[in-house]
C-alpha cells in the first residue's frame, strides 16, 4: 500500500523525493541552512521545481555554498555565473548570494551560528500546524514577515516574507506536511 504524500509533489519523482527526504525536516547546519535560503531566494517569482532541477548545477557553480568563499566573489566570478546557464541567470540574485553570504557571517558572529539565530524565532522548537490539504496552507505569516523584516535590517536581499515563510517550511521551522501525509508525524 502506497503512503499518503502531500497534494503538492504528487506525481514528479524530484518533487517527491524532495517531499519524503528534505521538506520540514530540522536543519541545523549553518551551510544547508546557507544553501536552502540560496536557494529560496532564486526560486522567488519561479517554481520551486525549476530549482530543485537546477540544484547540482547551484552547487557546482556556487561553490558548494560555501559562504565564505562566495562572499569573496569578484567581477570576474560573477560574470562567469551570469553566464552559466546551468542556474538563474539573475544579475539582482547573484549579487543578492554575495551580499547574503556576507550578512550571514555577520549573524555568525553575532549569534554563534546562524542557526541559533533563525531558530531563535521560535524558541528552537518546531511549530506543528494542521493542514488538511496543502492548497490551505499559509503562503506568509506574521512571524515570516517579522523575520523578513530582521533579515532586511540586517542586509539580506530578496528575503520578503513569502520566500521567509517557504525557508521555514524548508528547513523544518514549521511542518507544514498535511495532516495526513506519511512524513507529518515523522519530521
Amino acid at each position: 500500500m502506497e503512503k499518503h504524500k502531500c497534494g503538492w509533489c504528487i506525481g514528479n519523482t524530484l518533487y517527491e523525493n524532495y517531499h519524503d527526504k528534505e521538506w520540514g525536516v530540522p536543519v541545523r547546519d549553518d551551510r544547508t541552512l546557507f544553501e536552502f535560503l540560496i536557494l529560496e531566494c532564486f526560486q522567488a517569482g519561479l517554481s520551486w521545481i525549476t530549482i530543485l532541477k537546477k540544484r547540482e548545477n547551484f552547487r557546482a557553480a556556487f561553490d558548494n555554498f560555501d559562504y565564505e568563499k562566495i562572499a569573496l566573489y569578484d567581477e570576474n566570478k560573477k560574470a562567469q555565473l551570469l553566464e552559466n546557464a546551468g542556474i538563474i541567470r539573475n544579475k539582482l540574485k547573484v549579487n543578492a548570494t554575495i551580499t547574503n553570504a556576507i550578512a550571514f557571517m555577520e549573524v555568525q558572529q553575532a549569534y554563534g551560528s546562524f542557526s541559533t539565530y533563525i531558530w531563535d524565532f521560535i524558541d528552537q522548537e518546531p511549530i506543528i500546524n494542521t493542514i488538511k490539504n496543502y492548497k490551505e496552507g499559509p503562503a506568509n505569516t506574521t512571524l515570516s514577515d517579522k523575520i523578513s523584516k530582521d533579515l532586511k535590517k540586517r542586509g539580506f536581499k530578496f528575503v520578503g516574507s513569502t520566500v521567509v515563510y517557504a525557508y521555514m517550511q524548508a528547513i523544518g521551522m514549521v511542518n507544514d506536511h498535511e495532516i495526513n501525509c506519511f512524513r507529518y508525524s515523522e519530521v
